[in-house]
Order: structure tokens, then sequence, then C-alpha cells
């Protein structure tokens, strides 16, 4: 028996949709506009998941502990896997990430599979630009995933100079 949460927040680029299933996080996305908000009982997995996210948005939290399973196909989740190795603040390519998985052919594969990421932000597939250092490709809209990147630049600690 599956049992499904689902969460609703207000962030800095809109509302944003947390689904989790049995205690674990399965779904992190951007809403539009049309989506009814309407949630059931709050599990504690999907309350953290919330909580951590309007930290990272206050620019309190650097790192997520919530437990993740997306739903997707071996190959993405090993491409979603990798993404979990970028370094909050910097950025990786999607040539370096096909690299890192074994095989620069693979590029449009793992372009494709960070398409498909259903946990957004917790997996940073944010941070994957361009070889030439352009935003290319995301899910949420260039916009935000622009907006990620300066968020996270921003923050304290972080090297001042500018990621891409």
């Amino acid at each position: 028996m599956r049992d499904t949460a689902i969460a609703y927040m207000d962030s800095p680029l809109g509302k944003i949709k947390i689904v989790g299933e049995n205690g674990i996080i399965k779904r992190v996305s951007f809403v539009d506009g049309e989506e009814r908000d309407t949630e059931g009982p709050i599990t504690l997995a999907v309350r953290h998941c919330k909580k951590q996210l309007k930290e990272y948005f206050e620019g309190k939290r650097k790192e997520f502990n919530v437990p993740i399973d997306p739903d997707g196909t071996d190959f993405q989740k090993e491409v979603w896997g990798a993404l979990l190795d970028i370094p909050f603040g910097k950025t990786s390519t999607y040539a370096k990430q096909s690299v890192a998985l074994g095989d620069l052919k693979k590029i449009r594969a793992v372009g494709t599979a960070n398409g498909k990421n259903p946990i957004a932000i917790i997996i940073p597939c944010h941070r994957v630009i361009s070889t030439d250092g352009s935003l290319t490709g995301y899910a949420g809209g260039l916009d935000k995933k622009e907006w990620l990147l300066r968020h996270e630049e921003s923050m304290p600690g972080q090297n001042q100079t500018s990621m891409f």
C-alpha cells in the first residue's frame, strides 16, 4: 500500500510541489498556475523537505538530507546520482557529466535525462551548463536555472566570481 503525501510551498521562483511516498521524496517540481494545490496528510519526509527547501531559499542551507528515490530508468538514475556529486555553488557541463559516466558520446542522453529529473533543486540538474558556459536546458525554464545558480553563488562562503 502506498502512503502518498503532497505538499505545496511558495518560493521566490513560484509554487513548488513536493510528493512523498512511503516516507521518501519522489518529486519536487515547479507548478504552473493551473494546478490546484490540494494537500492531504503531510508525512515527516515531506515536512522535512519543505523545511529544507525553505532554508535553501533563505540562504541557510547548502545540502539536503531528505530521503529521495526518483522514478526513472537505470540510466536516468545513474545520471541523477552523478548530479549529486556536483558541489554546491559549482557548475559542470553536459560533456563532463558524460565523461564521468564513461562515454562522451552519451552527451545527448545525459541532457535528456537531466531534463527528466523529477526532484528539482535537491538533485541539482540546474548546475549543469553548456561547454561554452551558456545556460541551456532546464525543465523549469532558463530564468529559474539562472536564479538558482546566482542564488547559490551569492550564499555566504561561496567564491564571488561568476559560475557562468
